[in-house]
């Protein structure tokens, strides 16, 4: 071997052809993920809070089968506007149609008259729901000597718009349509009732607008819509979190209002007046410790009646008997 040769630097072998580290990877794959699971809450989240044009509403997800949730889950849910197809002249109740303004909007109402009323209910819906679905309420109400007014939120019924914001808007809307009754109807007592999204709206406009009602009916009321948006995800079998947090925050960038303050619980103190508060034990909307939590800071007089075995909000068909006794009793003593 020459001395040229041993000088030599010894060959390199060739670098084996490996592919990306596993770090890069679970980077990439976190990344997908988080784009994916943030794309199907903002799809979620815009498809809770606008209704469709028309076109069947997807059940509830205690109604959907295995398949038919994940299919849910990726493609959103469908819930057309509601839509009024009944009146209370289907109930044999004389009533006439009323324009709320509000902004460049309005809210349709529907009065109820009695010729000898001892004061004036005013009802409002649930999360898609018109005020069609407050009729059985209304002509209870009727029979126990109370005007009503039945309200569509906007965006539902026969009032302007095609979107909900879940209770932070909806309270707006409370609040001028209780500034209407009292133009309307001066110098009578004002009660105000609520299902569901409409309680939540109820105890919202007393707590910020200034409404003073002299009682008020609340039905099944969410206590925070986190856990309402929660309570919805655990329906269809999959955790709460992140995927409520996701849906509620990305539903407030779309509506530019802040849901994780529609918190109806902070809410409640602020009600001093007589409050009637209804709840299903079956409510898979509203458990009965959240409703026991918005019961517990209710700041003025208050009594809870529950409905043994009955599911979320429409309670007066749950149990007739003991939603008009209650019901009763408690105007009875409040606006006699």
């Amino acid at each position: 071997m020459s001395n040229q040769d041993s000088l030599r630097a010894p060959p390199v072998p060739p670098r084996s052809r490996r592919g990306i580290g596993w770090r890069p990877l679970v980077v990439l794959l976190l990344v997908l993920g988080g784009v994916t699971g943030n794309g199907v809450a903002w799809m979620q989240a815009w498809a809770m809070t606008h209704y469709a044009a028309a076109g069947p509403r997807t059940p509830p997800p205690e109604a959907l089968a295995a398949p038919e949730k994940l299919w849910t889950v990726l493609t959103g849910v469908r819930v057309p506007r509601p839509e009024n197809h009944h009146t209370p002249r289907d109930l044999g109740l004389a009533y006439s149609v009323r324009q709320i303004p509000i902004g460049g909007e309005h809210l349709e109402a529907w009065a109820v008259p009695h010729a000898q009323a001892r004061g004036v209910v005013l009802l409002f819906p649930g999360y898609a729901a018109s005020k069609e679905s407050l009729l059985a309420p209304a002509a209870a109400f009727s029979g126990l000597g109370y005007a009503t007014l039945l309200v569509d939120f906007r965006g539902a019924g026969g009032s302007s718009g095609q979107e909900t914001t879940l209770g932070v808007r909806e309270a707006t809307d409370v609040a001028q349509a209780v500034a209407y009754a009292q133009r309307a109807w001066p110098g009578r007592p004002l009660v105000l009732y609520g299902s569901s999204l409409g309680s939540a709206a109820i105890l919202r406009a007393v707590a910020t607008a200034g409404v003073r009602p002299a009682a008020v009916i609340l039905e099944s009321p969410f206590d925070r819509l986190l856990d309402t948006v929660g309570n919805r995800f655990t329906a269809l079998g999959l955790p709460a979190f992140p995927g409520a947090a996701l849906l509620v925050f990305w539903g407030s960038v779309q509506q530019g209002a802040n849901g994780f303050a529609d918190n109806p619980v902070d809410d409640a103190p602020a009600v001093h007046c007589p409050t009637l508060l209804l709840h299903g034990t079956q409510d898979p909307r509203v458990t009965v410790a959240q409703n026991a939590a918005i019961f517990a800071q209710l700041g003025g007089p208050k009594e809870l009646v529950s409905f043994p075995g009955a599911g979320h909000a429409g309670l007066i068909q749950a149990d007739p008997r003991l939603w008009q006794d209650h019901v009763a009793r408690f105007l009875a003593v409040v606006a006699p």
